[in-house]
């Protein structure tokens, strides 16, 4: 009898869990800085915007269409941007730490996005949960192209990122991607300690 209930379970919650098997590896191939991030992290996306427009999270849907594009853009600047800047065994861009313009201009443009999205989710959808949807969507678009420039303090917005977001989708009973989050939130901070080590050596 529970075989046969986890079965169902596992059958009808299979994109989810298939994503979340995806998300483990991508947030693991991230903190080894290596290239398969960004092949990783396309097709979790691709599959995670099923997940959450079933669950009406429409906010985050939008931001896994934006994953997509920044994962090709990834993918080419870890590749294309190592021929002049390489780390010597990988021949790949060298972590660095975010300049004081950049991390004021992310602020501005943090801000901004947020409340473009705000604005879209209170007027035009029905979802439950706007304002943190929202906040956790803009960060998670300066994060990701923080990694795509491999600035070391996008792992410090993700560890925020991760852990309000597992308490978002308990509200929502997605499981599997509560699970995924807790493990992100985790790895996250795991991320930038190797990240600040490898820093320290360069």
């Amino acid at each position: 009898m529970i075989s046969e209930v986890l079965t169902t379970w596992l059958w009808g919650n299979k994109i989810e869990i298939a994503g979340a098997i995806l998300g483990l590896l991508y947030i693991f191939f991230s903190i080894r800085q290596h290239i398969l991030t960004w092949p990783t992290g396309l097709f979790t996306s691709l599959l995670y915007i099923a997940v959450f427009f079933q669950s009406g999270f429409y906010a985050d849907m939008g931001l896994q269409v934006y994953y997509v594009v920044i994962s090709i853009y990834g993918w080419y600047y870890w590749l294309k941007g190592g021929q002049n800047k390489t780390n010597a065994s990988e021949n790949q861009v060298p972590a660095k730490k975010t300049p004081r313009k950049i991390i004021l201009l992310g602020l501005l443009v943090t801000s901004g996005i947020y409340v473009i999205i705000l604005f879209i989710l209170l007027r035009f959808t029905d979802s439950t949960v706007p304002y943190m949807d929202s906040l956790t969507t803009a960060l998670s678009i300066m994060a990701t192209w923080m990694l795509a420039r491999k600035y070391i303090e996008h792992w410090l917005i993700w560890i925020f990122v991760d852990f309000v977001s597992a308490g978002l989708y308990i509200y929502k009973e997605l499981w599997p991607t509560v699970v995924l989050f807790i493990v992100y939130t985790v790895m996250a901070v795991l991320g930038y300690l190797e990240w600040k080590k490898d820093l320290k050596q360069e």
